[in-house]
C-alpha cells in the first residue's frame, strides 16, 4: 500500500509544481506577508487537488459530468475571479518591514482569505477533473478499490502540500532582503501576471464558443 501512497505523492508534486496563478499568489504572499501566508495559500490549492482527485478516484461520474456540463460557467467565474485577484494585488499596499527581531503573524481572517482564494482559483479549472480521471484510470484505481483510491488521494494532497511548503520556505528566506520598493514591484508584476491568466481564461472561453 505504501507504493500507492508514493504514487499519489509524486502525482501531487507533479500537479502542483507547474507555475500558474496559485504559484504566483503563493510567492507574492510569502514575500509580502510571510511563510505562513504563502503556505496557507498553497494548502488551498492542495485541498482543491484532493477534491478533484477524490471525484476521479471514487468514480463519482455524476459530479464529474456536472462539472464538465458547467465548465463554461466555471471558467467564466474563474477568469473573473483571477481579474479581481490581479487588480487587488496591483493595488495592494506595501507594509513597512517589522523591526529587527520581531515577527508579525498574519491575522486569522487574512489567512482564511488566502486559503479560500486559492481554493476557488484551483476549483474553477474544470478540466482538471479530466486529467485526474485519466491518470487514476491508468493507475487502475478509479471506481474500484476504495482503500487504494483513498490512499492515492491522501498521497496527492500530501505531495501538493509538500510542494507548497517547499516553495513558501524557499521564498521565505528571501523575504528579509526585499525592500518596500521591491515589494511594490513584486505586487505590480504578480498582479499583471494574474490578470494575464484571467484574460487567458476568458479568451479561451470566447474561442470555444466561436468554434
Amino acid at each position: 500500500m505504501i507504493g500507492i501512497f508514493l504514487r499519489g505523492l509524486a502525482l501531487g508534486l507533479a500537479i502542483a509544481a507547474p507555475v500558474g496563478p496559485v504559484g504566483v499568489l503563493c510567492i507574492r504572499r510569502t514575500l509580502a506577508e510571510g511563510r505562513l501566508a504563502g503556505l496557507v495559500s498553497g494548502l488551498g490549492a492542495a485541498t482543491a487537488d484532493a477534491c478533484y482527485g477524490l471525484v476521479a478516484a471514487f468514480g463519482l461520474t455524476f459530479i464529474s459530468s456536472r462539472l464538465i456540463d458547467w465548465q463554461d460557467a466555471i471558467r467564466l467565474a474563474g477568469g473573473l475571479f483571477l481579474l479581481y485577484l490581479g487588480a487587488k494585488t496591483l493595488a495592494a499596499p506595501v507594509a513597512e518591514p517589522p523591526a529587527a527581531g520581531l515577527a508579525v503573524q498574519p491575522a486569522a481572517r487574512g489567512l482564511l482569505g488566502n486559503y479560500t482564494s486559492t481554493l476557488v482559483v484551483t476549483l474553477t479549472n474544470p478540466m482538471t477533473i479530466l486529467a485526474f480521471a485519466a491518470i487514476f484510470a491508468g493507475l487502475g484505481t478509479a471506481g474500484g478499490d476504495y482503500a487504494a483510491a483513498a490512499l492515492l488521494v491522501l498521497g496527492v494532497f500530501s505531495g501538493s502540500a509538500l510542494w507548497w511548503l517547499a516553495l513558501s520556505s524557499a521564498f521565505g528566506l528571501l523575504r528579509g532582503r526585499v525592500t518596500p520598493a521591491g515589494l511594490r514591484w513584486v505586487n505590480r508584476i504578480s498582479g499583471l501576471i494574474i490578470l494575464g491568466f484571467g484574460l487567458t481564461a476568458l479568451a479561451s472561453l470566447a474561442i470555444l464558443r466561436t468554434d
